[in-house]
């Protein structure tokens, strides 16, 4: 079955991003795609194995997409990369974000600067693991629905709300207004200590994080109501990104 002509552009983000469309990869990705109903979906394509394992997910939507069954080869040969998971979907960005509902959160997280998309899904796959309601994303900090993100992140950049914000920090007022502090995790020497900042209750909060290189800016510390750091063994320079955000929600859930 010959595939739709937007599966060659699986390999080009850009091209992707002008169609509005993004690309789920994977048996278990894919499988969240569907069972999540947020986003509306192009198209599945997938080996006869593949297509089996998503019946139950198929079943439960209303409407099912339109499906392509292939082989690996096929599925290699239209979207210019060597692929061995089994199965696709595109599916449609949504042509506004809207901001999430976080009337119910207690956690939230704040990415500033995080480019790298292995990074980026790590952390939207940390904050839905330990209870973040929303993810809200600065103008540098890379795209949610890039392919590698949303794999890296098992699919959470697709289950978990996010929003990016044009006005960085500022927008945060946002979140501080309906009652959020916002920390900030850095390793300033000066920063609070973890461990000392989770003695007390944070009935609701908001973890900013930033790029291994650089950390935080100096504006967004200066915007945060307290600076907090996770002490490590001074002859490590940093800790990933990653780790940190992973420590610092679990300490303070």
């Amino acid at each position: 079955m010959t595939l739709p002509a937007e599966y060659t552009m699986v390999a080009d983000p850009a091209a992707l991003e002008r169609a509005g469309l993004f690309v789920a990869e994977g048996r278990l990705v894919v499988q969240r795609l569907l069972e999540a109903g947020r986003f509306l979906v192009h198209s599945v394509a997938a080996t006869p194995s593949a297509l089996a394992a998503l019946e139950p997910a198929l079943d439960a939507m209303a409407t099912r997409p339109p499906l392509f069954v292939c082989d690996v080869d096929e599925l290699r040969a239209t979207t210019g990369f060597d692929f061995h998971r089994g199965c696709l979907a595109l599916a449609y960005r949504p042509e506004t974000q809207p901001f999430p509902d976080f009337s119910s959160a207690t956690r939230l997280l704040a990415l500033e600067g995080v480019g790298n998309p292995d990074n980026l899904g790590g952390l939207f796959r940390t904050a839905f693991a330990l209870g973040a309601g929303a993810v809200l994303v600065d103008p540098t900090t890379g795209d949610p629905f890039y392919r590698k993100a949303i794999r890296t992140s098992m699919a959470a950049t697709l289950r978990l709300p996010f929003a990016r914000l044009p006005g960085w920090p500022s927008d945060l007022d946002l979140v501080r207004r309906a009652g959020f502090e916002i920390a900030a995790l850095t390793s300033s020497a000066c920063a609070m200590p973890l461990a000392e900042f989770a003695k007390t209750a944070h009935p609701r909060l908001a973890l900013a994080v930033g790029s291994e290189g650089t950390g935080l800016s100096r504006a967004l510390i200066g915007y945060a109501d307290v600076s907090v750091r996770i002490p490590i063994d001074e002859r490590a320079d940093s800790l990933n990104v990653v780790v940190a955000a992973g420590i610092a929600l679990g300490a303070l859930r």
